[in-house]
């Protein structure tokens, strides 16, 4: 006899940056036959696929519809401890790969700031982190996925024998198809610990060249930015780069236990009801000056612990209150090479308008990635933090939008929830492919979102 849902009425549901809640009905399948009949079930709003939450904006919501939370189908089917694949249920999150597989000599490929994704959010949003320049973005990493199809279908797509299904999924924000599972190819290390690089970049200009100099030695690189920095100072940095650790590299006392899984302890969670205007221009400016000043000049050769070095933030649960009830932006674009000039304008607008951005990082891209709808492209990338209660803050992001697609870049599509359809035309040019494929194996619409909806995707 079929197994109830555990969610039988609607629910608010929001993206990680509280801006835009709608409400779903929620449902938790824990068989690939339950996700079948929840989609073959759903009712005429459709369903959307959501792991773990932490999409920034709308694109695991579906307001007055469904939403399958996958964090129900979380085995883990098979592993290969030579070869270093892994098959594994879409509701697995990185931070159990990471706990299997480390003491095995296995890495995830691509983490990006946070460890609590999904398998099957990280293959929707094709994530990216601080080695897209050498390793790409997660899904290249991905051999096989199997997929619910919006038609009530599975499928399973490879980069070889299925490469539109495969590469429409890759980057396509969970809408064509449900992920049920994946087979990933992980990266070989010797230990948990990495050893890290840190310098102080001066401005924008400064950090750049640095980027571009030296990048090709680190496997990971990334920088902090000050976006409130102004004058000579505009674009300053902490630059911070790194490598696994080799086992020669370890002090006696850890070498008896060189891949342990050393997590940070966690903080207790941000308050539930924050003051509004907590991180206004005064005390962020402050948190900047310091978080510059804290940094070395240039040190050399630190060990870190990865979570640490890759999740400082997953060591606060919840970090995402401390912007008030009003909730954030997390605004990410990347301009090519050759489109510094648009870079330098964009930060400088930014610094003229005074927004206080905490967390803003800098990073570079390299080769483009196959997903139709992938956001990495050779290039500059910025993402930044902004409380979304910032006067007049939608305007003027529209004004980036504009500014970004001139200079032939784009947004990233998972930390979006206010960009108008017009100007995602103009920075995706497979869209009209990704909206036929679509259509194709889901001629219903079954699979949808409030960010499909609000987009025309």
């Amino acid at each position: 006899m079929p197994v109830p849902f555990a969610a039988p009425e609607a629910v608010p549901v929001t993206g990680w940056g509280r801006t835009a809640p709608t409400s779903a009905l929620v449902l938790r399948p824990g068989s690939y036959e339950e996700a079948v009949r929840a989609l073959a079930e759903c009712g005429g709003r459709g369903a959307i696929a959501r792991g773990l939450g932490r999409a920034y904006g709308d694109a695991a919501q579906n307001a007055g519809g469904a939403v399958l939370d996958m964090t129900g189908l979380d085995r883990i089917h098979e592993i290969d401890a030579v070869g270093g694949l892994v098959t594994c249920d879409a509701g697995v999150s990185l931070h159990r790969l990471m706990q299997v597989m480390l003491p095995l000599g296995w890495f995830v490929p691509v983490s990006p700031g946070t460890r609590y994704v999904t398998v099957g959010g990280a293959i929707g949003a094709d994530i990216h982190g601080k080695n897209h320049h050498m390793s790409g973005s997660f899904s290249r990493h991905v051999r096989a996925i199997e997929l619910l199809t919006g038609d009530g279908e599975t499928r399973v797509a490879t980069p070889e024998d299925e490469p539109d299904l495969f590469w429409a999924t890759a980057g396509g924000m969970g809408l064509t198809g449900v992920i049920l599972a994946a087979t990933l190819q992980m990266l070989p290390v010797e230990t948990s610990l990495m050893t890290v690089d840190t310098e102080r970049a001066t401005d924008l200009d400064d950090l750049m060249a640095r980027l571009a100099a030296d990048d090709h030695r680190y496997r990971y690189s990334v920088a902090w930015i000050d976006l409130l920095a102004r004058g000579a100072r505009t674009g300053r940095a902490v630059l911070t780069r790194g490598d696994h650790a080799p086992l020669e590299a370890l002090p006696p006392r850890l070498r008896a236990d060189p891949l342990a899984f050393r997590p940070a302890s966690r903080l207790p969670a941000a308050p539930r009801f924050v003051p509004e205007g907590l991180l206004g221009r005064r005390s962020v400016g402050l948190f900047n000056e310091f978080w510059y000043r804290k940094a070395p000049r240039d040190q050399r050769g630190r060990l870190q612990k990865l979570a640490a070095f890759f999740h400082p933030l997953d060591g606060l649960p919840e970090w995402n209150r401390i912007y008030g009830r009003g909730g954030f932006v997390q605004y990410q674009f990347v301009v090519g090479y050759g489109q510094e000039e648009a870079l330098r304008r964009i930060v400088r607008r930014i610094g003229s308008r005074r927004c206080p951005s905490f967390l803003a990082v800098l990073k570079r891209f390299g080769e483009a990635d196959p997903g139709w709808l992938s956001f990495p492209m050779p290039g500059w990338t910025l993402a930044l933090d902004l409380p979304a209660t910032l006067p007049g803050l939608a305007a003027f992001l529209d004004e980036l939008d504009d500014e970004v697609a001139a200079a032939g870049g784009r947004v990233y599509l998972a930390k979006d929830a206010r960009m108008r359809p017009d100007v995602l035309a103009r920075m995706y040019p497979r869209l009209d492919d990704f909206r036929e494929l679509r259509s194709r194996y889901d001629p219903r619409r079954v699979i949808t979102s409030d960010l499909a909806r609000r987009l025309a995707v």
